[in-house]
């Protein structure tokens, strides 16, 4: 790219004015909660130097790290894109911004996969190599809105999807970010005018709105990803994370070679939805459960609650609402789900950081847990505690009072003898006597009763309340049917690794025994 006019035009002026003012009105938070910063200043060292290497100015790559990864490396783990650490160097057949930063650093693939320094270095080079082939010299470069189609090249995707990544950027630039990293440092960027030079890419800003929900946005998925039309009538609604950015999940969608999609996208920051895939179509996102089942995902990541704000909360629970009440879908936690409630997967999102009562107050509906008519089986069992109403709150009672304990009526509102009878029941069974029903309380509860040596093959009651009691402690639905087939095998094997137990399959006194304490 030639060197840029001093001056820019209002449009764009305006265009970024209004996305800032839109996050700025809907978040009204800084980015991140404060502490007290990591005095070696680790990562805005990483930031400084490798800035200074390739002259990428360093606001912008704080703010491209933050809009990828929230300052987390994710310990080197990739994202659902295969990508790396704080700057995300992605390595799949279309994008290998990993392969390209390890040419132009010399840094090893594999230093650039887990050391953040060396991650944060690649994003530079990669970010100055596009920078050179548009054309930025010298004077460009140090104006932080001349690197607009730069950043919208480093999301390694076109059109709409880039431009909703450079933007998205910019906005933290605009904003500024005062935020907290995983090891307590202290990243800051100071808020300033931005009025980017966006090039060819004005044009391809979002424009496009859903005809299946019209607040938001469409940008289709490629149909290598989904299935035209459906096989089964939509019954569920099932709640993802994305284990990566928005806007690069928006592009990994838009990759023939990703194989998945989903059928909407909620961003952090703002709670702004895009529309992958038609609802009448089957977006490949929960196996099994494709073909009758609405997907939303929500950028971030399942180990890390900052990247679920309100903004997203409120947005996605209003789609979820929008989405029952069209296609009659009840609104309970036995139809909208999470990804590792629904049969046949071995996914773990949402995770244990996302606030379901919350979100089910937010939709509106029951926040109880969805039951089956024996009143005890549930697809997720949530904390139950003083002032909590509903199913959950009856079986809790029900479990107590069969127990020996005095829990009063199973009205299913938790008062002062239903926490009583909690208390007492954890202190004889060596439970922290909280009065609170987590998972630990949840899993004896459910597990009491005959040890009766269980196998693949097995059926009947007490097969069930096996069952009950691994979906109460895995946190992810086993699949209460009464059958020991094969995924309840897998649950139990996993179960008896995770507890140092022998991890045969079988449930025999060991297990049942670490079951009914809770572990």
């Amino acid at each position: 790219m030639p060197s840029r006019p001093a001056a820019h035009t209002k449009a764009r002026a305006s265009v970024l004015a209004a996305l800032t003012a839109t996050v700025l009105t809907v978040t009204g938070t800084p980015a991140l909660a404060l502490a007290a910063p990591d005095p070696g200043h680790p990562l805005d060292r990483a930031f400084e130097r490798a800035a200074s290497r390739f002259g990428v100015p360093r606001d912008l790559l704080a703010a491209v790290g933050y809009g990828e990864s929230r300052l987390d490396g994710h310990a080197g783990l990739p994202s659902q894109a295969n990508g790396y650490g704080v700057m995300h160097l992605v390595s799949n057949p279309s994008n290998r911004t990993l392969e390209r930063a390890a040419a132009l650093t010399g840094e090893p693939l594999a230093d650039l996969r887990t050391d953040t320094g060396a991650n944060i270095l690649g994003g530079a080079a990669v970010l100055r190599g596009y920078a050179d082939k548009l054309g930025l010299d010298a004077r460009d470069r140090a104006d932080i809105d001349a690197w607009y189609p730069a950043v919208a090249r480093y999301s390694g995707t076109g059109g709409p999807a880039a431009a909703l990544y450079a933007d998205t950027v910019y906005t933290f630039l605009a904003d500024g970010l005062d935020a907290l990293t995983p090891d307590g440092e202290r990243i800051s960027v100071t808020g300033r005018p931005v009025t980017p030079d966006k090039g060819s890419l004005a044009a391809a800003e979002p424009g496009a709105r859903s005809a299946d929900y019209p607040a938001a946005l469409w940008v289709p998925a490629d149909p290598a990803n989904f299935a035209a039309g459906r096989s089964a009538t939509i019954d569920k609604v099932i709640i993802h994370v994305t284990q990566g950015s928005y806007a690069g999940s928006i592009s990994w969608f838009q990759n023939p070679a990703a194989e998945v999609s989903s059928h909407y996208v909620v961003r952090s920051s703002d709670g702004q939805i895009t529309q992958m895939v038609r609802d009448s179509d089957t977006a490949y996102h929960a196996r099994s459960a494709n073909s009758s089942a609405l997907g939303i995902e929500h950028e971030g990541f399942i180990d890390d609650p900052s990247w679920f704000t309100d903004p997203m909360y409120r947005s996605s629970a209003a789609l979820t609402a929008y989405l029952c009440d069209r296609y009659g879908i009840p609104k309970d936690r036995a139809h909208i789900i999470g990804h590792s409630e629904a049969p046949g997967n071995d996914h773990t999102d949402p995770g244990p950081n996302w606030d379901w009562t919350r979100y089910m107050q937010l939709v509106g509906g029951d926040t109880g847990g969805g039951t089956t008519p024996d009143g005890l089986s549930f697809a997720a069992y949530e904390v139950q505690r003083s002032g909590s109403t509903g199913a959950q709150v009856k079986a809790v009672q029900q479990l107590l009072n069969e127990q020996g304990q005095a829990a009063g009526d199973a009205d299913g509102s938790f008062g002062p003898a239903t926490e009583s009878a909690v208390t007492a029941y954890q202190a004889a069974h060596g439970l922290d006597a909280d009065g609170v029903v987590g998972a630990r309380t949840w899993t004896a509860l459910l597990s009491a009763g005959p040890t009766t040596t269980l196998r693949e093959g097995a059926s009947g009651d007490a097969v069930k309340r096996l069952q009950r009691a691994l979906t109460a402690t895995l946190g992810s639905s086993v699949g209460i049917d009464g059958s020991f087939g094969p995924a309840t095998t897998t649950a139990v094997r996993g179960y008896q690794t995770s507890r140092g137990l022998t991890a045969d399959g079988v449930v025999g006194p060991d297990t049942w025994a670490a079951l009914r304490a809770g572990r």
